[in-house]
C-alpha cells in the first residue's frame, strides 16, 4: 500500500498505551515515528508482562510497530538540546506524560510552538487540560470509574465493572491522530501548526454520551443490562441449549420475524408484544415465554433459521472462536511483523482496498541513536 503519510515525522514521548497507540496508528500510515524513551528502561510498557521477545513484552510490540527508538536524557542539557534539534525536524510531537512534566522541562506546548511555528503538538492526560484535577494522574480503570461508564457495564445486580478494553487509552490515542491531522490540513493553508489536547476522562465522556445527555436532558438513566439494550425487546443474549447467542430485534418487522421463526406468530397479535413500546413495559412475561423456547435446541440451530429469516443474531464468541471465524479471517486483520515470527492486528481500515500493516517490528532501547547522533545508552 502507498504510504499516504510518507514524509511526515513524528516525535513520540509516549508511555504504556494511549501516546504509544497514536504513534502505531501514524507509523502504519506510513509517517517517520520517532519514538523518545528514557535511558533508563525506557517505555514502562516493556515491561508490563512476561518477555514476549528481545525482552520486552507483548503491549510493547502491539503499540509501538514500526517505530524508531531514540533514548534520550531530557533531564540533561544535552538531551534537551537533542530533542530541540528533533522537534526542529518534526511535524507533530504526541506525548501523554505526567501533568507539570513539560512544563517543567520548558517543552510545554506553547513554548514550544513558540520556538518551532510549524509544530503540531499533541497532549493527552488524565482528566484534561483545565480544571480542579488537571495535574492529576491517572489510568483506564480510574477513568472509567470516575467518569460513571464502570457504572453502565454489566447486569442489574452486578457491581460496577470496567470494559475489558482499553477504551479509554486507545479512544483518546486516536483523537489525537483525528486532532493532528486536520491541524496538517490548516497548516498547508496558514503555515502553522498548533496544540491539540484531549484526555482519557473526555474520551470516556464521549464514550458515554447516549446515556449522559439522555439524563441531562430528561432526567432518565437507563436500566443496566448485561448485553442488553435499554430501548429495544428482545436485545440481548439468551442461553440455547450449548452456547450463548445474541439476538437483536431493532423494530416491530424483525420481531415479527422472529415470533415465525420461533413459531410464536401470536406474539405478534398480542397487544403486550405487538410493539416494541409494549414489549418494553411487558419484557418480563415476554422473557418468560421466549427463554425456555431458545434453551430447546444448540446455537447452530438457531444461527442457521435466524439468519434465514433476517433476524440479526451472532454467537457470543470466545477470543479465540472469534479469531477462527471465516468472517474474520476473510478480513486479513492479523498480520505479519516484518523480519519477525508473530503476527499482530493491524488497523481497522482499508485505503483503496489495502489495509495498513505494520511496517515493521518494534526497536529496541536506543536502537537509532547513532541515527540521530546521540550515543546508544548504557544498556544496549
Amino acid at each position: 500500500m502507498d504510504k499516504v503519510l510518507d514524509g511526515l515525522r513524528v516525535l513520540e514521548l509516549g508511555q504504556v498505551l494511549a501516546g504509544p497507540f497514536a504513534g502505531a496508528i501514524l507509523a502504519d500510515l506510513g509517517a517517520e515515528v520517532i519514538k523518545l524513551e528514557r535511558v533508563d528502561g525506557g517505555d514502562d510498557a516493556r515491561h508490563m508482562g512476561p518477555d514476549f521477545r528481545h525482552g520486552d513484552a507483548i503491549s510493547f510490540h502491539i503499540f509501538n510497530r514500526g517505530k524508531q527508538s531514540v533514548a534520550i536524557d531530557l533531564k540533561s542539557a544535552a538531551g534537551l538540546e537533542a530533542f530541540e534539534r528533533l522537534a526542529a525536524s518534526a511535524d507533530i510531537f504526541i506525548h501523554n506524560l505526567r501533568p507539570g512534566v513539560t512544563q517543567a522541562l520548558g517543552i510545554a506546548g506553547e513554548d514550544l510552538c513558540a520556538r518551532h511555528p510549524r509544530l503540531i503538538y499533541c497532549e493527552i492526560s488524565a482528566f484534561g487540560a483545565v480544571g480542579p484535577m488537571k495535574m492529576q494522574p491517572g489510568y483506564e480503570p480510574l477513568i472509567q470509574a470516575f467518569s460513571g461508564l464502570s457504572s453502565l457495564n454489566g447486569g442489574p445486580d452486578d457491581p460496577p465493572m470496567r470494559s475489558g478494553a482499553s477504551v479509554c487509552d486507545q479512544g483518546s490515542g486516536m483523537w489525537v491522530v483525528i486532532g493532528a491531522l486536520a491541524l496538517l490540513q490548516r497548516r498547508q493553508h496558514t503555515g502553522r501548526g498548533g496544540v491539540v489536547s484531549t484526555s482519557l476522562l473526555e474520551t470516556a465522556l464521549v464514550w458515554n454520551a447516549q446515556k449522559a445527555d439522555a439524563y441531562s436532558n430528561e432526567g432518565r438513566l437507563p436500566a443496566r443490562h448485561r448485553s442488553g439494550h435499554p430501548g429495544f425487546v428482545p436485545y440481548e443474549a439468551f442461553d440455547t441449549a450449548d452456547a450463548p447467542l445474541l439476538i437483536c430485534c431493532g423494530n416491530d418487522r424483525l420481531f415479527a420475524k422472529l415470533a415465525a421463526v420461533l413459531a410464536r406468530n401470536d406474539w405478534v397479535d398480542d397487544e403486550r408484544f405487538a410493539s416494541n413500546r409494549a414489549r418494553l413495559s411487558h419484557k418480563a412475561a415476554l422473557m418468560a415465554q421466549l427463554v425456555p423456547l431458545l434453551r430447546m435446541h444448540p446455537r447452530a440451530h438457531w444461527v442457521e433459521r435466524l439468519e434465514a429469516a433476517g433476524v440479526p443474531c451472532a454467537p457470543v464468541h470466545t477470543v479465540p472462536e472469534a479469531l477462527a471465524h471465516p468472517q474474520v479471517q476473510a478480513l486479513s486483520i492479523q498480520r505479519p511483523v516484518p523480519g519477525e515470527d508473530f503476527d499482530l492486528t493491524a488497523l481497522p481500515m482499508s485505503i483503496d482496498g489495502e489495509r495498513p500493516s505494520p511496517r515493521g517490528p518494534a526497536p529496541r532501547l536506543g536502537q537509532h541513536n547513532r541515527q540521530y547522533d546521540l550515543p546508544p545508552p548504557a544498556t544496549t
